[in-house]
């Protein structure tokens, strides 16, 4: 499994609770793609939501976003972690 960075962007003004409800969305069906979601982070003034997860494909971390209603804008492979 390859850990991935997503980028979703026009979320100007998101709040921590909207934040919360749209990565629950994610987890709730994450499994059915393999994906494992870690970690999301915000910055509401420049409308930037960032996600880390763990999945076999980025094709696989889209699908998931995009049944959950918020596609992503980029996917990046990180191959090392430290």
């Amino acid at each position: 499994m390859t850990k991935f960075m997503d980028v979703h962007r026009g979320m100007v003004g998101i709040t921590a609770e909207q934040l919360h409800e749209a990565h629950d969305a994610d987890l709730a069906i994450q499994a059915e793609e393999g994906v494992t979601f870690e970690q999301a982070w915000a910055d509401p003034e420049d409308g930037v939501v960032y996600c880390l997860s763990e999945a076999p494909n980025a094709e696989a971390v889209q699908r998931i976003h995009q049944r959950s209603g918020h596609p992503a804008d980029e996917i990046h492979p990180v191959p090392l972690v430290v």
